[in-house]
C-alpha cells in the first residue's frame, strides 16, 4: 500500500516557495517560514497570490509533486504536475470502457448505491446519539427511505435514470441535515454550491474540494485518468472521475467531519466572511479546517474489502486501486467503500 504524504497548504498571500537542496521552502517578507524535505511531500496547495519559482516547478515535477492553484475562496484555478503516472494500456481500456453501456452502468450503479448505503449509516449514526426523540426518529425515517432508494437500484439499467434516484436521494439525505447539525447558532437548510449562502455550506464546499483533489491525485497516481468520469458528464478541465469517486466517499469522509466541526465548537462565526452573495471561510477558518483534516486523514480505519488497516487519507488511493483491478479482469465488479 502507498504511503500516505504529507501536504502544504499555504495560505498567507504573498509567499515565496522555492527548493533549496532537496528541501522545499517557504519564505515570507524575505524571512524563512518553513523548510520541508520534498521525500515527505505528495502536493502544495496554494491559496490566493503566491509565487513559486521556476525551479520549484520543475524540480517538483521529477519529484512527482504536483501544485494546484486555488483562489482565497478555495475555487480551483489551475494545476501543474509531472509527466502522467500508470501504463497507457490501463488507460486505453478506461477509455474503451466508457463506450462499454454495460459495464458504464454498473460502475455507477455500484458508486451510487455505496453513496446512499453511506449516508445512511451518517443518519443513523446520528439518530444514536440524539436525545430528542422527534428528531431521532425523523432521522431513522430518513435511512429507511435511502434503503428503499438502494434496493430501486437494482432493477436500473441507465445512467440517467441512476442519476435520478441519486438526486432523489440526495434530497432525502440534506433534507436531515439540521437534525445532525443540531445548532442554535448555525444552520444549513439547503445545498448551496455556487456560491455557498452559510456557514455549513462553505465548510462542506471548501471540504468537497479538497477530497476532489485527492482522489484525482490518487487516481493519477494509480495511472488512471481523473477526467473519463462514468457518473458525471464528460467537460474540458473537468475531473469527472474523480467526482465520481468522491460521490461514495461525502458523507462518511466530509460530512461527518463537518458535523463533527460544528459540533466541537472548532468552527465559530469569527471564521467566516460574507460578501454580498457568498459566505466563505476566512483565513483563519480555513486555517482551523485544514488542520484538522491533516489530523484527521491520519487516523486509521479498516477497510472493508481490503481487510486491512490503513490512514484515512489512503481511501481515495485504495479505492482507485480497486477501479484499476476491474480494468485489468482481477475483479468482477468495482467496490465502493463502505464505512461502519
Amino acid at each position: 500500500m502507498k504511503r500516505l504524504l504529507n501536504t502544504i497548504y499555504i495560505l498567507t498571500p504573498g509567499s515565496y516557495i522555492h527548493v533549496r537542496n532537496q528541501n522545499i521552502v517557504v519564505e515570507m517578507d524575505g524571512e524563512e517560514k518553513i523548510s520541508v524535505p520534498a521525500h515527505t511531500i505528495e502536493a502544495i496547495i496554494c491559496f490566493g497570490q503566491n509565487t513559486v519559482s521556476t525551479p520549484l516547478i520543475g524540480f517538483c515535477g521529477e519529484m512527482g509533486i504536483s501544485i494546484a492553484f486555488l483562489s482565497e475562496n478555495g475555487k480551483f484555478l489551475g494545476r501543474v504536475c509531472g509527466p502522467v503516472s500508470g501504463n497507457v494500456l490501463l488507460r486505453k481500456r478506461q477509455y474503451e470502457s466508457l463506450n462499454d453501456d454495460e459495464f458504464s452502468v454498473k460502475i455507477v450503479r455500484n458508486i451510487i448505491y455505496g453513496k446512499i448505503r453511506n449516508a445512511k449509516a451518517v443518519l443513523l449514526r446520528s439518530a444514536r446519539n440524539k436525545d430528542e426523540e422527534e428528531k431521532k426518529r425523523a432521522l431513522i425515517e430518513a435511512a429507511n427511505k435511502l434503503s428503499v432508494n438502494a434496493r430501486k437500484l437494482q432493477a436500473i439499467n441507465d445512467i440517467d435514470a441512476i442519476r435520478g434516484l441519486e438526486g432523489a436521494a440526495a434530497t432525502i439525505y440534506f433534507a436531515q441535515f439540521d437534525n445532525m447539525l443540531d445548532s442554535k447558532e448555525f444552520v444549513f437548510e439547503v445545498r448551496s454550491r455556487r456560491p455557498p449562502r452559510n456557514e455549513v455550506n462553505a465548510a462542506l464546499s471548501f471540504v468537497y474540494m479538497l477530497l476532489t483533489r485527492e482522489t484525482q491525485s490518487a487516481l493519477e497516481t494509480v495511472g488512471l485518468d481523473p477526467a473519463a468520469g462514468y457518473l458525471h458528464v464528460l467537460r474540458p478541465g473537468r475531473p469527472s472521475f474523480a467526482l465520481d469517486l468522491v460521490e461514495e466517499l461525502r458523507a462518511p469522509l466530509c460530512d461527518r467531519f463537518v458535523l463533527s466541526l460544528f459540533h466541537k465548537g472548532q468552527l465559530q462565526a469569527k471564521d467566516f466572511e460574507t460578501d454580498s452573495e457568498a459566505v466563505y471561510l476566512n483565513d483563519k477558518g480555513r486555517r482551523k479546517v485544514l488542520n484538522a483534516w491533516q489530523k484527521r486523514k491520519k487516523e486509521t480505519i479498516r477497510h472493508p474489502f481490503l481487510d486491512e488497516n490503513i490512514e484515512i487519507g489512503m481511501i481515495p488511493y485504495a479505492q482507485a486501486m480497486l477501479f484499476a483491478r476491474v480494468l485489468r479482469g482481477d475483479l468482477d465488479e468495482y467496490p465502493p467503500y463502505s464505512w461502519r
